[in-house]
């Protein structure tokens, strides 16, 4: 940031003992801007507690990396990737693809904008776009445009000496932008101990937060989170869809928080040589390989393989062709939890072989409840990560989850030997060690059965055998098998987010009848990050994220449209909509 661009932000004060500051940069350009603030950030005895900078880029801009930023610097994919400097406390958030459709797509309340509009440019739209998110008294700074005053000023700027600010006379917009939660102590209850529970925990404490963490079982990782394995991949679809686009966002921002982790000392059990996919169908193979072409996805994604090829990259003989993630594997859920729970160190609070019977608003902040009425812990936030048991705690209308089990197959020796990466695809095989192979898993929907069954290995083995054919087992070998239950949603979307306040939007179903998202009244202090179904270690990371983010009124990390596809609300404003409330 040149010095002029300071001045018009007076900066360093404006900053100055604030708990964030956020800074916009409509063009990332070389990165000067950002280095300029981080050492000015640096520098600054009185610097806010955390720095926000929010720029939109390219694909080119991901081709040149700053050297500071070497190490960090995202994969060449669009969208919006979320780096961390300084322990966190300096956050640089790049919006990539088409600069005027990404700033339309954040959302976020700004302190400051670095505005670039070329000569020949109509800059009324994008003054609009900077209205929609500026905080009050968001100063701007600019080169010279001869139309650029009288586009601030429509869109609600006051252009006086030295730089623009934010100070509408009149309403510019229809919402808000965020703001942090109204919690007088930044302590949170997380009630459900897996994948999601351990990322919202991480995520909290990095934020300066206390963090009680309660489950139902003796520890963390118990259920579904506790499987010998997991698999993480991104997905590549014929369309660029929002679930693509989400688990593209959730696996490459759980890449760098696990390596983060991994740097700290943690062993997460990670493997390092990539991760297969079969296709269903020679016709899907095809249509995959097209799309890689077609969306120029970089070979540290994702390549096409013919059948061939993939035989050789597995290490044994595979059914088809498919796709290969270099940088997917395989890796231990329950040291993912483990390890941020550690992380966490002394923000944290466990309360264990709990079973929170419900969960009330005393008006001041939200109680937890036993069974026999005791109240278990107290704090003005809550955010319920507890799988399909989130749906009765928050009175969910309608019944949104659904229950899923699953039961895993170890084979013990194993065909297998030669296995070489994770298979997935009908199912998948995971090499354990040279004579193991973990595959799996069924998938039966509301069952509550917790038992082993021959019935469960048999599915598993014949998906197997459609991937693998050499994998010939007889269920008269030894298998082992362990049954955990997943949580799913009926658009197979996780729900996460701040929740809606169900009573008060019944009570107003006439005036919602037409309503967005932006317009539900919400539960004050409860949020949700649940129904994973079989993603979570993908999705984990960046629905804590988000969470966080909103808790603490920060930028969003994913574009606002994805949120809203995850939004535990959109069933709510479905029925809405459909007046199903009179």
């Amino acid at each position: 940031m040149t010095d002029p661009l300071f001045h018009a932000h007076d900066l360093p004060a404006r900053w100055a003992r604030r708990r964030s500051f956020v800074i916009v940069d409509t063009h990332f350009g070389d990165g000067h801007a950002f280095l300029a603030a981080l050492a000015a950030w640096r520098a600054d005895p009185e610097r806010c507690e955390r720095l926000h900078f929010v720029s939109m880029g390219t694909l080119d801009t991901l081709d040149r990396a700053p050297l500071e930023l070497t190490s960090i610097w995202p994969m060449r994919v669009t969208g919006v990737h979320r780096l961390e400097l300084e322990a966190g406390r300096v956050v640089l958030t790049l919006a990539i693809g088409d600069p005027g459709e990404m700033l339309q797509k954040l959302w976020l309340r700004a302190d400051a904008f670095n505005l670039h509009v070329d000569a020949s440019d109509d800059p009324r739209p994008l003054c609009k776009a900077l209205a929609r998110i500026a905080g009050d008294n968001a100063t701007v700074a600019a080169d010279a445009h001869p139309s650029l005053q009288g586009a601030l000023e429509a869109a609600g700027f006051a252009c006086d000496e030295p730089a623009p600010r934010f100070a509408p006379r009149w309403r510019v917009r229809r919402h808000e932008p965020p703001l942090a939660a109204d919690a007088p102590e930044k302590h949170a209850i997380v009630i459900g101990a897996g994948l999601a529970g351990c990322a919202v925990t991480s995520r909290l404490a990095a934020r300066g937060w206390r963090v009680t963490l309660i489950d139902r079982n003796d520890g963390v990782a118990r259920d579904a989170s506790g499987n010998p394995a997991g698999v993480f991949h991104p997905i590549v679809w014929r369309d660029d869809s929002p679930a693509a686009r989400l688990t593209r966002a959730g696996f490459l921002y759980a890449l760098r928080h696990w390596m983060a982790l991994e740097d700290a000392g943690h062993d997460l059990q990670r493997t390092r040589d990539g991760l297969l996919q079969i296709a269903d169908t020679p016709a899907d193979a095809i249509a995959i390989a097209d799309a890689i072409a077609r969306f120029g996805l970089p070979p540290s994604y994702a390549v096409a393989a013919t059948r061939s090829d993939a035989s050789r990259i597995a290490g044994v003989d595979v059914a088809r062709g498919g796709w290969f993630f270099a940088r997917g594997g395989a890796i231990s859920p329950a040291a993912v939890c483990a390890a941020q729970c550690a992380a966490a160190g002394r923000a944290l609070t466990r309360i264990f072989s709990t079973q929170i019977d419900r969960i009330e608003h005393d008006g001041r902040a939200w109680r937890t409840l036993d069974a026999t009425g005791a109240v278990v812990a107290r704090a003005p936030v809550v955010v319920l990560a507890n799988a399909h048991d989130a749906m009765r705690l928050a009175h969910l209308h309608g019944q949104p989850t659904r229950g899923v089990r699953g039961q895993l197959t170890v084979l013990d020796p194993s065909p297998l030997a030669g296995l070489r990466v994770p298979v997935i695809g009908d199912g998948y095989a995971v090499p354990l060690a040279p004579q193991r192979t973990l595959t799996g898993a069924t998938y039966d929907i509301d069952s509550t059965d917790g038992e082993v069954r021959s019935a469960g290995h048999r599915e598993n083995l014949e998906r197997l055998a459609r991937m693998l054919p050499s994998s010939n087992v007889e269920l008269n070998q030894h298998v082992e098998g362990r049954v955990a239950f997943r949580c799913v949603t009926s658009d197979r979307m996780p729900m996460i987010g701040q929740l809606a306040d169900e009573s008060i939007a019944r009570a107003e179903a006439a005036r919602l009848l037409g309503a967005w998202p932006l317009d539900l009244p919400r539960a004050a202090g409860l949020y949700g990050a649940f129904a994973f179904g079989s993603r979570g270690l993908v999705w984990s990371m960046l629905g804590a994220e988000l969470v966080a983010s909103q808790i603490e009124g920060e930028p969003w990390p994913i574009e606002r449209e994805l949120a809203e596809a995850l939004d535990p609300a959109r069933f709510l404003l479905r029925a809405l909509r459909h007046g199903e409330f009179k």
